[in-house]
């Protein structure tokens, strides 16, 4: 198991901040588009967390444009994610915002009433 662990050591970041769904955030990835290299930004609501601090952690953040949700996977260790930055903190009673969200759809769209403030208040 040692071995294991040894072995996968180098690959996982250690300046990862604490992301819990509901945060907003800005998730900036490196885009290779033939010998031209980018940085793409992606900026939206996180809705799951998986495998905490894993190398398979993992993070869904949901952005709508023109109307129409877009959600999208981000490995949190893939060496292609330059930086994750953390807009708004939000306080949920319920980690599962992803089945609010679309609970909220099936309800005829109703606005999810959410709490803003610190987490070091809870």
């Amino acid at each position: 198991m040692k071995k294991i662990e040894n072995f996968i050591k180098p690959f996982l970041k250690k300046d990862l901040p604490d992301v819990r769904p509901g945060d907003e955030v800005r998730v900036s990835q490196k885009i290779r588009e033939g010998e031209k290299e980018r940085s793409q930004i992606f900026e939206g609501t996180v809705i799951a967390r998986s495998h905490k601090k894993e190398v398979g952690a993992t993070i869904i953040v949901r952005r709508e444009i023109s109307g129409i949700g877009v959600e999208r996977i981000f490995p949190l260790h893939l060496p292609t994610i330059e930086k994750i930055e953390i807009l708004v903190l939000l306080v949920l009673l319920s980690p599962f915002l992803k089945f609010r969200f679309f609970k909220s759809v099936a309800h005829g769209g109703e606005k999810l009433l959410l709490h803003r403030c610190p987490r070091f208040l809870f």
